[in-house]
């Protein structure tokens, strides 16, 4: 059984308003929020469990605004059939406020347990993604369907071995999807207030994993995507591609959303390491700066960046602090943060602006850390 809690884990030093997660990676998409000062002592008797919430197995991550948190799962099949479902839940009682379900079969699936994408919160909709590439958008109050569409057979898009993973991404009216789309196009657009198709674009046949990630370059607005063969830099509304490094990666697991952070674009991958691609002011403008395929090999953990630094969960060495420049590592942790496995895994999360950091590990451990180019300081685990 997949549980939905929320401990009380912060202190007020002021009365501070607490951002919104209204999309993977949270408001800014950079995997950073503002809120009230996490106390760094633990009280005496752990952490207040505020309410629980019991759900279906599933990967989706957890979005929320103001007092309504977003999820989906996946219901037994032997009572409700094949079926996804969303679920929006009261953030202050746990009480479930609506639930949307559709079918959806998972036939050959590989980890089969439920859908991967986080919803995406917008104006009011809800926007999601299921495993088996239907996309659609909810009412973010009633649960009301405004529309929904099966992309993976109106768009002939090419369903990845473990499902599409993508959450929504949503730039001015419109949401981008990496679904590899056929004849061509790694991103669709939809219109968001009708999920008409409004344009496509990339090279890359296949699917990955990875959302595409809107940057300002040079005066314009772009895409950098990562599919299961190349890093791409695609233009908005469609065309050829602005630039393109080639990167085929085992089993197509392009999983981790790219960072750009001081012209350069980085991607962390698992058995073939990563990639930082430096771009310039012109369209076309980006070579490869440095790539590590032995020591900086992440799987589905998500780096994140703060002054010059990356932290990422490596396969060998566990959480892993290195130069976005260089690629030169600084320290490893050692697998403290989260124990040694096959595909070590932690959730992690900037919590204001002095370096510290809350992350979910594999064994379902809430840690509160701090992380700088010293090395890594543990506040407290529950």
């Amino acid at each position: 059984m997949r549980m939905l809690f929320f401990p009380l884990i912060c202190v007020f030093l002021q009365p501070v308003a607490a951002e919104d997660w209204p999309r993977w990676r949270g408001p800014r998409g950079d995997g950073s929020w503002n809120g009230p000062k996490v106390s760094e002592r633990l009280p005496e008797k752990g952490l207040e469990r505020i309410w629980k919430y019991d759900l279906n197995p599933g990967y989706s991550g957890v979005t929320c605004i103001r007092d309504r948190v977003y999820t989906m799962d996946r219901p037994p099949t032997d009572k409700f059939g094949e079926t996804e479902r969303v679920v929006c839940v009261n953030a202050l009682s746990g009480n479930e406020m609506w639930r949307f379900s559709f079918p959806s079969e998972y036939g050959d699936l590989s980890y089969g347990k439920g859908p991967r994408a986080s919803l995406t919160l917008h104006r009011g909709k809800v926007l999601g993604f299921g495993a088996m590439g239907h996309a659609f958008a909810l009412d973010a109050g009633s649960g009301k369907r405004l529309w929904f569409r099966d992309l993976a057979k109106e768009a002939n898009a090419s369903r990845p071995i473990w499902g599409f993973s993508s959450s929504p991404e949503v730039v001015d009216k419109e949401i981008l999807l990496h679904v590899g789309a056929r004849p061509s196009g790694s991103i669709l657009a939809l219109d968001l207030e009708t999920g008409k198709t409004r344009w496509q674009v990339g090279s890359d046949k296949k699917a990955g994993y990875a959302p595409p990630l809107p940057i300002f370059r040079g005066g314009r607005r772009e895409l950098i995507c990562w599919g299961p063969n190349r890093i791409m830099g695609l233009p908005m509304g469609g065309g050829g591609n602005l630039w393109e490094i080639p990167y085929e990666v085992k089993y197509g697991v392009s999983i981790a959303m790219p960072i750009y952070r001081e012209g350069i674009a980085l991607v962390c991958g698992y058995w073939n390491g990563s990639r930082a691609i430096r771009l310039g002011e012109n369209p076309g403008d980006a070579k490869l700066l440095w790539k590590d395929e032995e020591k900086l090999c992440g799987l589905m953990s998500q780096p994140l960046y703060r002054k010059g630094l990356c932290y990422l969960v490596e396969r060998r060495n566990g959480l892993t602090c290195f130069e976005l420049k260089t690629g030169k590592i600084l320290w490893t942790d050692d697998h403290r943060l989260t124990a040694a496995g096959r595909n070590p895994q932690a959730s992690l999360v900037w919590a204001g602006d002095g370096g510290n950091a809350l992350s979910l590990n594999a064994e379902g451990e809430l840690v509160f850390l701090n992380l700088s180019k010293e090395g890594y300081r543990e506040h407290w685990r529950e």
